[in-house]
């Protein structure tokens, strides 16, 4: 069976790329590019690791789901079904993981070696079949589906509407009274296709300047 293939951002050259023709088709994203540049690409393997590190990451800091990630990885090796299983959820707990997202490695290991789940599978189908899937599993949902599609199979039209800090720059470079909801985001975003992919990573990357420069300046203490 011949593998599909679909439009992806693999690499810094191909985001660079993208975020210029962005830019060439709305000045929004031609302004943002303008200020933070290539933003970085990110990384998760297409597996049952890199859902469970996004998993892991859920409504934390980088920091912290970095940290968490860490002591998780180094005490589940190798990092399969079977060790998620085997491992008791008090273990789990220790390494920082709350109990739902306990239950969702649990669950999602379960339907791997039960239900026969196959991310290779996954990784061969399009876009709008593997939010389906992926979201079909426990404690999976649309936001998690999203980032998976964005950063474990880089596909470059995908797009996370429902994250905070889209929705906040987006309500930022549109100047909209209120922060748009998912649907509304969306509809937004439609403009920047077939690279929303790299429209999410410059909106990031937007958000993540606006945060840093309004942090206040440390300070500075008298010798």
């Amino acid at each position: 069976m011949t593998k599909a293939r679909f439009p992806t951002i693999a690499n810094q050259r191909q985001l660079t790329a993208a975020a210029c023709a962005l830019g060439e088709q709305c000045q929004i994203m031609a302004a943002i590019f303008a200020r933070t540049g290539t933003p970085p690409l990110r990384d998760f393997t297409a597996d049952f690791a890199g859902l469970a590190q996004i998993v892991t990451g859920q409504q934390l800091s980088a920091a912290s789901a970095a940290a968490i990630w860490a002591r998780v990885s180094a005490a589940v090796s190798p990092f399969d079904a079977s060790a998620i299983r085997a491992i008791a959820a008090s273990d789990l707990a220790r390494l920082g993981l709350s109990p739902a997202k306990i239950r969702t490695l649990k669950a999602v290991a379960a339907a791997i070696e039960e239900d026969g789940f196959d991310f290779a599978a996954l990784s061969a189908a399009p876009d709008a079949e593997v939010i389906t899937r992926l979201t079909a599993l426990h404690g999976i949902g649309p936001w998690t589906a999203d980032i998976y599609l964005l950063f474990a199979l880089r596909r470059a039209d995908a797009f996370a509407a429902g994250d905070l800090a889209l929705q906040i720059a987006a309500q930022r470079r549109f100047k909209l009274k209120d922060r748009p909801a998912p649907a509304k985001l969306e509809s937004l975003a439609e403009r920047w296709r077939p690279w929303r992919g790299a429209a999410a990573r410059l909106l990031w990357a937007d958000y993540a300047l606006d945060r840093s420069s309004a942090l206040p300046a440390p300070s500075r203490r008298k010798r």
